[in-house]
Parts: structure tokens; sequence; C-alpha cells
């Protein structure tokens, strides 16, 4: 399974010089900065950069952009524990612990907690890459829109889950978000849900729209506030309590281990990657706790769960990359655009014919862990002064922050009109208790439902009997079931129990 010539021939292409490592501490500053601003995104800093990379050889080149990749991940998690906007979306299971633990004078343990979840979790990820990339590769191949289509649903109901007791009101918060993230053209260039306007046409653009929803409503509610934490004594910053925090999370082995696992198989299906990682890790660890009314008030498991799953999920769409030239996302897709501009093709024929390549840029993510966890523990102490910031000059900071990024990624009006609408639909979510992320992931996985749907459909001409052939699918849509009623049929049953023993 594991080529221990071209393991030798990696190793070898990596310490032959220096030059390999140069690139690599400013990558994971540009990553860091990158997906610590909110509407920045990790392929945006990736495909700024990656003219820079046509004078570098390939390794340097792949060193590069991973490093980038790997600071990203972390630094998108540190704008949603201080200041509950998501870097990018693949940081949004990490608000919802992250931000109550700050708003509680506990920001120091929260971003010690995702500092060490982040690095535990690409390690973790690159190990498994190291000896799982061509079972992995093969595994992926099974995978059809069809399973798609039930990975998503399945998705949404764990996603509506999280309201506990109000599972409908999530599901129908999920739904909606569908229904918004489908507006626009198709795949077959019907649009629908435009409602006549022009200007929907492209869609509705996501990530203005989840600053809206999740920050800008969010400071709606602190209008009245003096500081994120009221107490001033919980607001200094202390390294001591960020190392406190970093020792916390490696006492969740088992919350890490299941974030990694489930980081790498999902992010190894194209298309699906961190964004979802993170929410399914989060919903299975509340899941499977002791106490899962704690999760959403300050519990570091949920920051654990997220950031184990997104750091994780970088080296499963690396394992699509590499093994089959597919890019698991927009990161990766940037990456695919360097393995053209150096004339190398990804895909089975690479991992046979430049094993050591491949094996060179999994040991190049090794030492990036410990330049992460260095570089971002230097980082840390600077970016929780945030909490010391009074909220009148907070509010506006970030909404003025919030609205700038979105017209950066829209490129016109559009981005912060976006903004402010969904800051609106977002406080009456809240007002009226239905759940925003589910809306929000509705909105990010509505496009992708739709496109595996109407690929299914081609394939299938519309027979229904094809989804009762793949036993994949068939066992995808029993977990769903399962999600959705489990919790109902294990209480009746405790009850018929008790009855009976009565």
């Amino acid at each position: 399974m594991i080529d221990l010539a071209a393991v030798e021939q990696g190793l070898a292409l990596l310490f032959s010089s220096f030059a390999p490592w140069m690139v690599v501490v400013p990558g994971i500053v540009i990553g860091l900065i990158f997906g610590a601003t909110p509407g920045l995104q990790i392929s945006m800093a990736m495909a700024i950069f990656l003219p820079m990379t046509l004078y570098m050889d390939f390794v340097q080149a792949m060193l590069f952009l991973t490093a980038i990749f790997t600071g990203g991940s972390f630094g998108s998690g540190i704008p949603a524990i201080l200041m509950n906007i998501p870097g990018t979306s693949s940081a949004i299971a990490t608000a919802f612990d992250g931000y109550p633990m700050a708003r509680q004078g506990k920001h120091n343990q929260a971003l010690g907690v995702a500092l060490a979840s982040s690095v535990i979790g690409v390690l973790m990820g690159y190990l498994i890459l190291f000896v799982m990339i061509q079972p992995l590769s093969f595994m992926v191949l099974k995978l059809g829109p069809a399973e798609m289509f039930a990975i998503i649903l399945w998705g949404m109901t764990l996603i509506a889950s999280l309201r506990g007791e109000q599972m409908l009101k999530g599901l129908m918060a999920g739904f909606v978000g569908m229904l918004v993230g489908t507006i626009g053209f198709n795949e077959l260039g019907m649009a629908r849900g435009t409602m006549g306007q022009t200007y929907l046409l492209d869609g509705v653009p996501v990530i203005p729209a989840m600053m809206g929803m999740f920050a800008a409503s969010e400071l709606f509610k602190l209008a009245n506030k003096g500081y994120i934490v009221e107490s001033e004594a919980s607001r200094k910053v202390r390294i001591g309590e960020i190392f406190q925090g970093f020792k916390m999370a490696v006492t969740y082995p088992w919350v890490l281990i299941r974030g990694g696992l489930i980081g790498v198989f999902v992010g190894a299906v194209p298309g699906v990657g961190s964004s979802v990682s993170n929410l399914l890790s989060y919903v299975e660890t509340q899941r499977r706790d002791e106490d899962p009314s704690s999760f959403g008030k300050g519990n570091p498991k949920g920051v654990v769960a997220s950031e184990s799953a997104n750091s994780t999920s970088e080296a499963g769409s690396m394992a699509t990359l590499l093994a089959l030239g597919i890019p698991g996302g927009g990161a990766t897709a940037v990456m695919l655009a360097a393995f053209a501009m150096h004339n190398i093709t990804g895909g089975p024929q690479f991992i046979r014919q430049q094993t050591d390549v491949v094996y060179a840029i999994i040991f190049a993510n090794f030492a990036q862990v410990f330049l992460l966890m260095v570089i971002g523990l230097l980082f840390i102490p600077l970016l929780a002064n945030i909490v010391k910031v009074p909220m009148r000059y907070l509010i506006p900071s970030v909404l003025v922050l919030a609205v700038m990024g979105s017209f950066g990624l829209t490129g016109n009006m559009t981005g912060p009109a976006t903004v402010l609408i969904f800051a609106v639909v977002g406080w009456l979510l809240r007002h009226y208790g239905y759940s925003v992320p589910a809306a929000v992931i509705g909105m990010l996985l509505g496009a992708m439902a739709e496109k595996s749907l109407l690929h299914s459909y081609q394939i299938s001409g519309g027979d229904l009997a094809y989804v009762f052939e793949r036993p994949v699918t068939m066992i995808i849509l029993a977990l769903l079931l399962v999600s959705l009623f489990g919790q109902r049929l294990v209480g009746w049953f405790r009850n018929r129990q008790r009855v009976a023993s009565a």
C-alpha cells in the first residue's frame, strides 16, 4: 500500500535544498490573514497568489498553495469565535459554541481549542492520506450523483436536528434556505425563482447572505451592550488561558478522531468538502454527547468537532485532486490550475508516475502543522484583543468590514444589499425561533442538491428503480431516516419497556 522507494525519493525532493521551504511560512501567514478576514475566501487568496507559482518548481508551488490552505483553515475560525462571523463556510459550526464561549469571557480558551483542533486535524488528515490515498480514491469513484443527492439530504436532516424538539422548524428553515440557494439559472439554463428580476439571474450571493444572517443580525442584538464580553476581568488576553484551551482540546480524543474521520471522507467527496464536514462533525458530536443541550451555549467540544473536521477535509480534498484530478472545492480547483500551469495532469497516472511528488507534498504538510502551531500562537494574542473594543466602535467596524468584503466578492452593490436584506431575514428567524444555521446550510447546498438531482434524472431517464439498484444510496437514505426518526423510536421503545416493567 505504501511505496517505500517513493517515500525515500519524496524525502530527497524536500530536503535536497532549502528552496521548497522558503514559501511555507509566507503561505501560512497569507492563509491566516485571508481566512481571518470575513469575506475573503481561502480560494480567493490562492487565486490571487497563483501567478507567483509560475516562477517556482512544481513541488515548491504545491507547498506554497497548501500552506495558504492550511493557514486559512484555522484563520477562518478566528472571526467565528470573536465576532460570530465565520471567515468561510467551513467555520460555520465553529461559531455555534466558539462565539458563546467568547461572550462568556472564554475567548482565550476558545481560540486555543480551535488552534489545537486545527493542528491535530491537519496532522491526522495527512496521516490518513499517507496510508489511504489509493483506497480513498477508489471509494470516491463509487459515488455518483444519486449518492451525492442522498448525502446532501442527509446533511440537511442532521442540521435540522440541531433544533432538538423543534426539528420541524429546523427542516422548514433548511428547506427555505435550499429554495433561496436555487434562485437563478440552473444546469439546464432555466431561470427559476427570479420573479422577473434580472439581478437575480446569477442567484443570491451566498457568502454576503451568510454574513448578513450570522453577523449583522447578531449585531442588532448587541446594539445596547458595552462590549462583546461584559465582565472587564474576563476581557483580558492571557497566554496561559490560550495554552489551557490548547490542552483542553486534547482531552476530547474521540471528538477529534470522529471529526478527523468525517473531515477526510466528506472532504474527499467532490463539491462537498469542509463546508459540510464541519457541520456533520458538530451534529454527530452533539447527538452522541451525554448533555446535548449544552451545545450552542459554549461547549468546547463543539469547537473541537468543527475545527478538527474542517482541517482534515483539506487532506480529503487533496486525495481526490491527486488521485482523480478532480477538485473537491474552490481551493483545490486553484491547485488544479497550478497543475495545468506546470503541464501536469492529476489523476491515477499522476499517482503511478510521480508517487514521490505525492509523498513529498504529504510530508511537507506534516511540517506545516508545527509551523501553524507556532505562527498561530504568535497571532492569537494579537487577535484576542478584539474583545476589548467597545461595541460602539466594533459594530460599525464589523458592518463596514462585512459590507466591503461583500462588495469585493460581487464587484457591485449586490453584495452590500444582500448583507442588509439577509440581516433582517436573520433577525426575523432568530426572533421567531427558526434555525439560522439550517437556513444558511440550505442556501449553500441548494444548488448542489439540484445539480445532483438533475444528473441522477438524466442518467436514470426518470426511472425511480435506479435508486433502489444502488446500495450505497440506499444505505445513506437509511441513515437519513434514522437521523429523522431514530430518537423518537428509541424514546418510544423505552416508554414501552418502562410501562411493561411497571
